[in-house]
């Protein structure tokens, strides 16, 4: 959570206290956080409370009280402390934090993780033309649908509700993988491609990336497991949750090879050969300090976002989000999965179970996701 979106958390608690009658105050227009001063603790510290205890007519320990119980509570945040006058010292969950939790939540519900209630109830009646690309969305749709609690039928007959453009030709020839995500990949509005294109085995087959990095998850699994662990959620190597994977020593990824970055000259390289030495440059003056969040793993945010994305795709009839989605995770667990296991004469560590994890995790949302598309998750590719 950067500082940014720390003070819009401060801002929206503000907000529900005043719409639930606890505080009665114009809501500001914005809250500035802050490094904590001294006495204070954790990573931001806000004085919110002081500016609105004199229009609230309460004590400004009161009002700090009635903002701590809310954002408490709110994601990103591991814990809130009072102190001083009133002052909210707020402490953000760390990186690995979110990962661990994340990975945990992943494995405890497995295929169910991100199936929720936002349809619960709800009958959806989708009338479709006969027609090849309007059968398989609708197929795809009750499936997603049900993710959501609500119960999907599918009829024939005007008026239509569902109507993709239709396929330019039988996707038949294709296979049945293939073909259904041929129709399904694209917008509603946009004509799909029948094409050999989805059957190439290359990066540049967005199929062939979502199944491949199921097939290599797998195939990690079961490599752990000649090596004697399996998996377990922990905080991975703090160079990875800082720099993210891709700034490690560059690995064959086969069709998937990484370019090391350009980390710029190093000590011993001479920036200007031959040029006069600079006089030494007075000290800057003193700056406060800026405060630098941790940086997510880059495998956090797609599968943070896949409970949002079943629910759109449920809402909106959209298998498209989904299959889109899946390839939003694929491209970021593929970089990440030449780090997973020992390299060389490496043993086996937490760091590695923890790698195994997340990658396990990334191949499960894969997995599912491939399944309500009516796709096979293929073990080896």
């Amino acid at each position: 959570m950067t500082p940014v979106e720390l003070s819009r958390t401060v801002l929206h608690a503000v907000r529900c206290a005043v719409e639930d009658g606890e505080l009665s105050v114009t809501v500001p227009e914005r809250v500035v956080v802050t490094e904590p001063g001294p006495g204070g603790c954790g990573d931001f510290a806000t004085n919110v409370a002081l500016q609105l205890a004199r229009p609230a007519g309460q004590p400004p320990l009161r009002v700090a009280e009635i903002l701590r119980s809310r954002l408490a509570g709110a994601d990103g945040i591991r814990d809130v402390v009072v102190t001083g006058p009133g002052f909210l010292n707020i402490s953000l969950e760390s990186a690995a934090d979110l990962v661990t939790g994340l990975v945990r939540e992943i494995r405890d519900r497995g295929a169910a993780y991100g199936h929720g209630d936002a349809l619960a109830g709800q009958v959806v009646v989708l009338r479709v033309p006969y027609e090849v690309r309007a059968e398989v969305v609708a197929d795809a749709v009750v499936r997603i649908v049900a993710t959501q609690g609500g119960r999907a039928t599918v009829e024939h007959g005007e008026p239509v509700n569902l109507r993709p453009v239709p396929a330019p030709e039988d996707p038949a020839p294709l296979g049945p993988d293939a073909s259904r995500w041929a129709l399904l990949h694209p917008a509603p509005h946009d004509r799909p491609r029948i094409t050999a294109d989805h059957l190439v085995q290359r990066e540049s087959n967005p199929l062939f990336r979502v199944r491949y990095a199921h097939a290599r998850i797998r195939s990690l699994s079961r490599n752990a497991a000649r090596l004697g662990f399996t998996a377990e959620p922990g905080p991975l190597h703090a160079e990875q949750l800082d720099r993210g994977p891709l700034h490690a020593d560059p690995v064959d990824c086969g069709p998937f090879h990484t370019e090391p970055l350009d980390r710029g000259p190093t000590p011993t390289e001479p920036v200007h050969r031959g040029a006069p030495r600079p006089a030494p440059a007075s000290p800057p003056p003193a700056t406060p300090r800026t405060i630098h969040p941790p940086s997510p793993h880059p495998l956090l945010p797609p599968l943070t976002n896949h409970p949002r994305i079943l629910a759109a795709a449920a809402t909106h009839r959209a298998p498209d989000r989904l299959a889109r989605h899946l390839v939003d995770v694929a491209d970021a667990v593929l970089p990440f999965l030449p780090c997973v296991l020992p390299r060389g004469e490496e043993k086996p560590s937490a760091a590695h179970r923890a790698r195994l994890a997340l990658a396990e995790a990334a191949g499960t949302v894969l997995a599912g996701g491939l399944s309500l598309l009516g796709i096979d998750a293929p073990e080896h590719l």
